[in-house]
């Protein structure tokens, strides 16, 4: 018994300590920038061959998770100059193997990659992080890292020792190849955000972009990497292997998540994929303007943020909306001021719609508790509720048969002012998006791409539930529709009164303002 308690006591102090344990000082590294590629050049050439004027920009709507994927990797293998990439995720998994694959060859042909991720979810992936920092023209960093790289255990105890620093994370998805073309939206790189996963998969969106809003993206990125929050790997763990035995594990990790190879048939809307359109130089772009923001990288860690965050500015163009405002996100918690600046909205007649996961759908069933207080508030002020809750979007929706036998869970981050503007980006309305993780985001001003999108993401035909009042003004109820057919159910969908009551227990020792 005694040798017992001293062991737990021993094990006991060395995760006090290393959850105490602080970060290094930052080693000596100069500025770095976006690195643009020359206007005759395979991507320097795409706004100008899409026939985009100097002062607009040109976006192209990827909503299948095929056509996103393949967008990603052709860009990264047609780049010749460079490419920043920067993510929250990145999976120890199929595609975020192939993807660093792609980086890796990359830099070998001359390519200058800058990669940077958060360390929320990077535990075990080491090996392969230093395997693509030891390749040439490569260099990865880390944005608030841990500074335990062993066990969830020690990992935890590092999160609670040092809670103010660590959890804040860096939530912004955001590839720019060449200082030319962009990708941005909500998809991080794994399995689940692309249909590869065998149980259940996020229905997401991302935005391909061109022109006058991608150096306004290259610079977020720059004003990331150069951050005081972001350290290079090196600085964080160190291999004992050499360069030579680093690049030979980095190349048996990843051998058998070779790139898939480019697509060939058209998307959802009939256009050719992207690698085709580079070879035949005929683009399809839809045309507009847009304006790029992103947090500071230290948003959370000194107070409140000196500068406008992406959530503020998002709301200044919501409250805008004259006739109609459609909100898509998949963790909804509008907070007090929120539903005031909606109920604001509906008392000048402007039409609100909000789509949701459900409880039964949510990958964070304890934010869904969240939502449901402001429910009631909400539907008495005529905004109108629909939840994304079976295993699958109903079987007419475009989207929904891109899932085949798989659940899907809503992961989308958008916002439609009017049916002209569209807000794009990596944030949440909830209050973790808008006081603790950083977020970017971009707001389009196209009718064109706004209307071709919300005929794919429609409310009336594509959400699988609808939640109303009942005639008595205050019981909810869940209305799906099949045909001209509507039933109701009285209980929530997907959800049993044993995991109702558990979260609603946690509920109470949950701030709201850490969901």
């Amino acid at each position: 018994m005694r040798f017992a308690v001293r062991a737990f006591g021993l094990l006991l102090a060395a995760l006090l300590l290393a959850g105490c344990a602080g970060l290094p000082e930052h080693p000596p590294r100069p500025e770095s920038h976006v690195r643009v590629s020359p206007d005759e050049s395979v991507l320097g050439a795409v706004a100008r061959d899409a026939g985009i004027e100097a002062q607009d920009s040109g976006f192209r709507a990827m909503p299948e998770a095929t056509v996103a994927l393949d967008a990603r990797l052709e860009l990264i293998r047609r780049a010749t100059v460079s490419l920043d990439v920067q993510y929250y995720l990145i999976g120890d998994d199929s595609v975020g193997r192939s993807v660093l694959r792609a980086l890796r060859d990359a830099g070998q042909r001359g390519v200058r990659v800058r990669l940077l991720v958060d360390d929320l979810y990077t535990r075990g992936m080491d090996p392969l992080l230093w395997g693509l920092a030891a390749t040439p023209n490569v260099e990865v960093r880390l944005f608030n890292p841990f500074t335990v790289r062993s066990s969830t255990v020690a990992r935890t105890a590092n999160f609670l020792g040092d809670f103010k620093r660590l959890n804040q994370r860096m939530h912004n998805k955001l590839l720019v190849a060449d200082g030319h073309v962009a990708v941005v939206g909500g998809r991080n790189l794994a399995d689940e955000y692309f249909f590869r996963h065998r149980e259940a998969n996020f229905i997401d969106f991302d935005m391909l972009m061109v022109g006058a809003v991608v150096p306004q993206l290259s610079g977020c990125f720059d004003a990331y990497w150069n951050s005081a929050m972001v350290y290079p790997l090196e600085a964080i763990t160190r291999s004992a292997e050499s360069v030579v035995e680093r690049t030979a594990a980095f190349e048996r990790l990843t051998s058998n998540d070779l790139p898939a190879p480019p697509l060939s048939q058209p998307d959802m809307f009939g256009e050719d994929p992207l690698g085709i359109q580079l070879q035949t130089r005929k683009f399809s772009f839809f045309r507009g303007q847009a304006e790029a923001w992103a947090d500071e990288p230290a948003k959370a860690q000194d107070g409140a943020p000196a500068a406008v965050t992406v959530k503020q500015r998002f709301m200044q163009e919501m409250g805008r909306a004259r006739q109609q405002l459609i909100l898509f996100s998949p963790y909804f918690i509008p907070g007090e001021a929120g539903v005031a600046s909606i109920r604001a909205m509906r008392s000048r007649g402007v039409e609100v719609r909000v789509v949701t996961n459900s409880l039964g759908a949510s990958d964070e069933p304890l934010v869904n508790v969240g939502y449901a207080r402001y429910r009631g508030e909400l539907l008495k002020s005529g905004v109108r509720l629909f939840e994304v809750a079976s295993d699958r979007l109903k079987s007419d929706s475009r989207i929904g048969r891109l899932l085949g036998a798989s659940a899907g869970r809503l992961h989308a981050k958008m916002a439609y002012v009017d049916g002209e503007t569209l807000l794009v980006g990596s944030m949440n309305l909830d209050p973790r998006s808008e006081r603790i993780n950083t977020e970017i985001g971009v707001i389009v001003h196209s009718r064109e791409v706004t209307q071709r999108l919300l005929g794919v993401f429609n409310t009336d035909r594509n959400v699988d539930y609808e939640v109303r009042l009942d005639d008595d003004g205050s019981t909810l109820i869940w209305v799906s529709r099949s045909g001209d057919r509507e039933s109701r159910r009285l209980n929530e969908p997907g959800a049993g009164w044993w995991q109702n009551l558990k979260l609603r227990l946690m509920w109470m020792f949950v701030a709201e303002d850490l969901l």
